[in-house]
């Protein structure tokens, strides 16, 4: 564990999370903090997830297949944090699962609420484990940003998200954050260009600093 020392007192860090919509830019902002702050990160994978292209291509069937894959996932991620002596930086968090992606599904009508209650359940047992991160990083990011960055990275099973589902996402996280009362910080993307330009990204770090240490 590391311990950063100001002079009234010690900060134990030893958890950073980013969370935000998809396509908001979450691993490229983890792996270029890891770089630069030396952090361990912690990935979202995407590529072992099975679930993925079927419920994309039909999202009423697989929708609680797939909440609970991730949080089954999200809940080993949490784990790993606790036993790790390492500074982890987080590609999503588990709240997110819980009161952005599953509500979402559940409003749109393709969650019945017979397993929406059951994951939520399920979800509320496990948060008797959970501690919340030192600083949460929150990537706010118009549809319009998010569409044309999901279009850029060209993923297959990107190709048929809608729309509307990515509103009601950005709205709930919306919601999300503004409840959220733990260490936060929030990340404009339409404004800030961290993936491409260096200043953008300088920024970004310059605000990580005051957050977690008190430097400017």
């Amino acid at each position: 564990m590391r311990e950063f020392g100001l002079s009234y007192q010690k900060i134990k860090i030893m958890h950073i999370a980013i969370a935000g919509n998809i396509g908001s830019g979450k691993t490229t902002l983890t792996h270029l903090l890891s770089q630069h702050f030396k952090w361990t990160p912690q990935f979202e994978k995407v590529d072992d997830n099975s679930y993925l292209n079927d419920f994309y291509k039909d999202m009423q069937r697989w929708a609680f297949n797939i909440q609970i894959f991730f949080l089954n996932r999200r809940f080993k991620n949490i784990i790993d944090i606790k036993r790790s002596d390492d500074i982890i930086i987080q590609d999503r968090t588990i709240y997110e699962d819980a009161c952005i992606f599953a509500p979402n599904l559940h409003k749109m009508g393709l969650m019945s609420s017979r397993d929406f209650e059951n994951y939520t359940s399920l979800f509320n047992l496990m948060m008797d484990l959970v501690t919340p991160p030192d600083l949460l990083i929150y990537l706010k990011a118009s549809i319009p940003t998010l569409v044309a960055q999901i279009q850029e990275r060209g993923r297959e099973y990107e190709a048929g998200i809608r729309i509307d589902y990515l509103t009601h996402l950005n709205e709930l996280y919306e919601e999300w954050i503004d409840s959220y009362k733990e260490r936060k910080l929030i990340i404009d993307v339409d404004k800030t260009n961290f993936a491409k330009k260096t200043e953008d990204l300088n920024i970004v770090i310059d605000k990580i600093n005051a957050e977690l240490y008190g430097l400017f």
